[in-house]
């Protein structure tokens, strides 16, 4: 059975709950993601995506930039988790029914161990497609010495 830990991404870029709004942009575009897991410590505590940031930043009265927002007054706070065992198709069923482009990966005790995202089922797709489109591999007869 193919699990979430054999697709996860392991390195995750993270933010603190205490950052401050303007420096998801930067994050975001510099690491092209388009959710970043919030944790104090290694904990999870909250996800920003780049709908809430837009959402943020759309919402902000004339004359107040972001840098006065916090990443904890956006994220949303009660996320959903999936554990590193669980199974790729049951975590694909909860991308497609929920519409979540990710999820963070927590182990037992809540800290953060992974994201799984959209992008990481495309690109099993695509392995699984070039794994399909092989050509048959042909063994030449070769013809039985008798000696």
């Amino acid at each position: 059975m193919l699990t979430v830990e054999d697709l996860m991404t392991r390195d995750v870029v993270t933010l603190d709950a205490d950052d401050a709004l303007i420096q998801v942009d930067d994050l975001l575009k510099r690491h092209h993601i388009r959710h970043v897991p919030v944790v104090r410590g290694r904990r999870l505590v909250g996800m920003v995506s780049h709908r809430d940031l837009i959402r943020a930043l759309a919402r902000q009265p004339v004359g107040k930039g972001p840098h006065l927002l916090g990443v904890e007054e956006v994220m949303t706070h009660e996320v959903e988790t999936v554990a590193p065992h669980a199974s790729a198709r049951e975590v694909i069923e909860k991308l497609l029914d929920r519409r979540f482009g990710a999820l963070p990966v927590v182990d037992a005790q809540g800290e953060l161990v992974g994201i799984v995202t959209e992008s990481d089922f495309l690109r099993l797709a695509l392995r699984l497609l070039e794994e399909r489109e092989q050509p048959p591999v042909s063994f030449e007869q070769v013809p039985v010495s008798p000696h």
